[in-house]
């Protein structure tokens, strides 16, 4: 079995994907917003401590509130209260336009709400709100047929056994465990799969109310924002022809996220930042509704019995369970696809229980001969090599069968750009002879 990509990203299918439609509710007044209008008035003094003047309209898109029926009540209450004033109305039509200061009085609350939590940015969203909001756009709309699968990995080369297992894993929607000599395609994979989710989109806020506590959720590298005026596969259209939603929201193409070695049993849980005093959330939270990728698992710095042991619940019960430095604990929705992916034997990883827990067993084994052969051929026509049967079957012979090496995926592609470079250096034509292989093959293969 070969999944190596001989051709780079290919274009994203969306044929037969359907996504039920999410909206964020609009929001006009305070009650709306689920947060304690004490605690949006420090947020607003907090911004304009850091903004020095700004107007009504900049402090609500700091805010990510509406100004009318929001922010305009808020900073009433803090005009009344001495907080803020009014410096000019000079810039524009309506209360949207002053330009407001914040006064001595207002630095020092501003301080003293500071000292409690250094948050100063978008108004975040009660966690339960989004909790709900990941139940309703939940990845039961992932559902691919073996036609769809063939679209979308069509630029690797898959057995079909293989072929016949990914549909059906991915529809689970749970859990799949990819593993094989390293090479051989399983980020390609996953990668693939990645692409076919990302062509929807979803809903996420810029963060999270919790008792107080702000969690941190969109990760501007993480997370791929959709432009406002796209039209995308799903279905939602554009948000400028009149539809209004609650602004705290981002719309984003749904999460593809990847970690490997660096991930620790600490980037599990809510990461308290103790410097500005709230929390980042973590990678499995931040793949809700998407994919989250365990590249290269057994060799992360904590023991793959111990992540598994981390994750038995969440992936069986599709809850996750948060604890805040506090000691509270909140409950999470878990809607990932988590893929693990290692080029460790499973048996070395984990025992037969944990295996079981796993749903999708998938071995991305070495390629055939003739997979081989059609990896090599299209990898040449994309680099400008000259293919010929007969260099192929010298290399074969030569390079692998006498010395009894396994073929691998991701060789053609890194032969083809040894010979490329060799051929370069003599002023030939990068060909598939004797002596551009000879060449490439002893400055690529290293006897172990």
């Amino acid at each position: 079995m070969a999944a190596q990509s001989a051709k780079g990203t290919s274009p994203i299918s969306t044929g037969g994907i359907g996504q039920k439609a999410f909206i964020p509710p609009p929001i006009s007044n305070l009650e709306q917003t689920g947060l304690s209008p004490l605690w949006l008035q420090d947020l607003t003094l907090k911004v304009m401590y850091f903004q020095g003047y700004t107007s009504g309209f900049k402090l609500a898109e700091e805010m990510a509130l509406p100004f009318t029926g929001v922010v305009d009540q808020i900073l009433e209450i803090l005009k009344r209260e001495k907080l803020v004033e009014v410096r000019t109305s000079q810039m524009g039509l309506g209360e949207g336009s002053y330009v407001y200061a914040i006064t001595g009085a207002g630095i020092n609350r501003a301080r003293e709400a500071l000292e409690r939590s250094q948050y100063a940015g978008p108004a975040p969203v009660p966690l339960a709100v989004y909790n709900d909001s990941v139940l309703k756009q939940g990845r039961g709309r992932i559902q691919v047929t073996s036609r769809l699968m063939r679209q979308v990995l069509s630029h690797l080369v898959i057995n079909e056994t293989t072929f016949g297992q990914l549909g059906p894993a991915i529809n689970s929607g749970t859990s799949i465990f990819m593993y094989g000599p390293p090479g051989n395609g399983k980020t390609s994979v996953a990668r693939a799969v990645g692409n076919l989710v990302q062509a929807q989109t979803m809903f996420i806020p810029f963060s999270l109310y919790v008792d107080g506590q702000v969690i941190k959720l969109y990760d501007s590298v993480n997370h791929q924002l959709v432009r406002e005026d796209d039209t995308t596969p799903s279905g939602t259209g554009s948000l400028r022809t009149g539809m209004r939603r609650d602004p705290r929201w981002l719309r984003i193409r749904r999460p593809f996220i990847v970690t490997g070695g660096e991930l620790t049993m600490a980037g599990l849980d809510l990461v308290f930042d103790t410097t500005n005093k709230y929390y980042e959330a973590p990678f499995q939270i931040k793949a809700n509704g998407g994919i989250l990728l365990i590249d290269d698992f057994g060799r992360q710095l904590v023991r793959p019995r111990d992540l598994l042991n981390r994750w038995i619940v969440p992936l069986e019960n599709r809850i996750d369970f948060m604890s805040l430095h506090t000691g509270r604990k909140i409950e999470v929705p878990f809607d990932v696809l988590v893929i693990f992916s290692t080029n460790l034997p499973p048996k070395d990883l984990v025992d037969e229980a944990f295996l079981r827990r796993l749903r999708h067993k998938i071995e991305i084994g070495d390629p055939t001969y003739e997979d081989y052969r059609e990896l090599f051929r299209r990898v040449s026509a994309g680099k400008g090599v000259n293919y010929s049967d007969q260099g192929l079957a010298y290399l074969l012979q030569e390079h692998y069968i006498k010395p009894n090496r396994n073929l691998r995926a991701s060789h053609p592609r890194d032969l083809c750009d040894q010979i490329i470079d060799i051929a370069r250096y003599l002023g030939v034509e990068p060909d598939l002879n004797k002596d551009l292989i000879d060449r490439a093959a002893s400055s690529y293969f290293v006897e172990l």
